[in-house]
């Protein structure tokens, strides 16, 4: 599965019970302004270029900001592991930090707090990423460091054994998180046969199960240039930066290195499946009701991303925190996702509510879903989408943090340079009819997945 999105709305929403519906003031409705285009990232801000070894980079200069982001993707995750290994992707990922190159563990946290530089590494379902920040003039420790952990990884075994007991911990307490629990069960049932029913984060007895030569194993077989993407955003000159990456990552091969599989069509089950998950001595249940989704090359995932919107982000979550949270104050959340990934990821519900409310909370749900997929959407609910949307677009590109990931997105996806100088115009003309196809082709609430993890019945 794609990196899932974590359900807890906001401080403020947790811990309240019985909400009930008040009164909110009318706000003046906003027409979708069209933001200053040559504000965004473009062709002619852009620049890209693609190394010898596959690898990419892409760099957008900001010189407002004394810090440089980089981020970095290559395609190595847990598709590319085996169930009796889950979770080895991820460990992988984890332990490239605890030595590399001629430098210990310490050696390389100490260079990077000299320099108040981060650097960090993690793992999806289909790519391994890092993140990296820290001023322009140490870009070159910054990145030299990350080359040696992506390169030369030592994999020492004090470390991984100690970094395997922390895995271990984590898989505990993720065992007794009702959302995890329930997320985890929808992924099982919603994406039973495909491969996103894989769960990358693994299980206590795979995580024992692995040893230090897999990490070796997995690193060498599926490490390497081969598309992989750098996005550089800040005050660093474009042509520097690229410079710098070809320095440390431009003689980089792995001859291993090869594609992977095509992914399957997502399932489409003949019915819906429910599944209910006790964990003695919890208060809450957080339930998740979903389906396959698009991926994000599909033709209707922007139809389908702004028809979300009005199910169940806008405002205060949407149609369904209108009706679950607002109306009835059944829930200490209620909202809708799209992931929209490399692959078909989940359009899914996701809820916290108290134990006896679950029944109706679900009812309200599948009500607000049939109404999704029964009529269009009202020109009003369409037209406040489509002002968010669009103005939220330069807001998210105001840190380096935000232009960095618009540039992956536009390689990862092959969204083009302009992409997002055309999003505005994109955004602007889906139509409600367009909305309605691309939420009954993936919507049908009477073959959609349930899961629900709480206290037991009457416990």
């Amino acid at each position: 599965m794609p990196s899932k999105v974590r359900r807890k709305p906001c401080a403020a929403v947790r811990g309240r019970k019985n909400l009930r519906r008040s009164a909110r003031p009318a706000v003046p409705r906003r027409s979708a302004a069209t933001p200053d285009l040559q504000a965004l990232p473009g062709p002619k801000s852009i620049v890209r270029r693609e190394l010898p070894n596959g690898a990419v980079v892409l760099a957008r200069e900001n010189f407002l900001s004394p810090s440089v982001v980089v981020l970095g993707a290559l395609w190595a995750g847990g598709l590319d592991e085996r169930e009796e290994k889950a979770g080895l992707a991820a460990l992988t990922s984890m332990c490239l930090m605890r030595g590399a190159g001629k430098r210990s563990f310490h050696q390389i946290y100490n260079l990077l707090e000299s320099a108040g530089a981060t650097l960090s590494f993690g793992s999806g379902m289909h790519t391994t990423s890092f993140y990296c920040r820290c001023l322009a003039e140490d870009l070159p420790l910054a990145l030299e460091l990350a080359a040696d952990a992506l390169r030369r990884p030592s994999f020492p075994n004090d470390q991984f054994e100690r970094l395997r007991g922390e895995y271990l911990t984590r898989l505990s307490v993720r065992e007794q998180d009702t959302g995890e629990r329930a997320y985890m069960a929808f992924a099982e049932l919603a994406y039973a046969g495909h491969p996103y029913a894989h769960d990358k984060e693994g299980s206590p007895k795979t995580i024992r199960g692995i040893t230090r030569r897999d990490l070796q194993d997995f690193h060498a077989r599926w490490y390497g240039p081969r598309k992989m993407i750098f996005a550089v955003a800040g005050a660093a000159h474009s042509g520097k930066a690229i410079h710098l990456i070809e320095k440390y990552f431009g003689d980089w091969k792995n001859p291993l290195q090869t594609g992977r599989p095509a992914l399957p069509p997502a399932p489409r089950a003949a019915k819906g499946v429910e599944r209910r998950i006790p964990l003695s001595g919890k208060t809450q249940a957080d339930l998740v009701l979903g389906i396959p989704g698009p991926a994000r090359a599909a033709p209707d995932y922007l139809p389908a991303m702004l028809g979300n919107n009005i199910l169940g982000v806008f405002g205060m979550y949407g149609r369904i925190g209108d009706a679950v949270r607002e109306a009835e104050g059944l829930a200490y959340y209620s909202m809708s996702t799209l992931s929209g990934g490399v692959g078909p990821g989940p359009w899914m519900v996701l809820a916290g509510v108290n134990p006896d409310n679950v029944p109706r909370a679900v009812e309200l749900i599948r009500r607000e879903i049939s109404r999704f997929t029964g009529s269009k959407v009202a020109r009003g609910e369409l037209a406040d989408s489509q002002a968010s949307i669009i103005g939220r677009i330069p807001l998210q590109m105001e840190s380096n943090e935000g232009m960095a990931g618009s540039l992956m997105n536009i390689e990862m996806f092959n969204l083009g340079l302009d992409y997002y100088q055309r999003f505005p115009g994109l955004i602007r003309a889906i139509t409600a009819d367009q909305i309605l196809e691309a939420a009954r082709h993936y919507l049908h609430p009477e073959r959609m997945v349930l899961a629900v993890a709480g206290p037991p019945e009457g416990g």
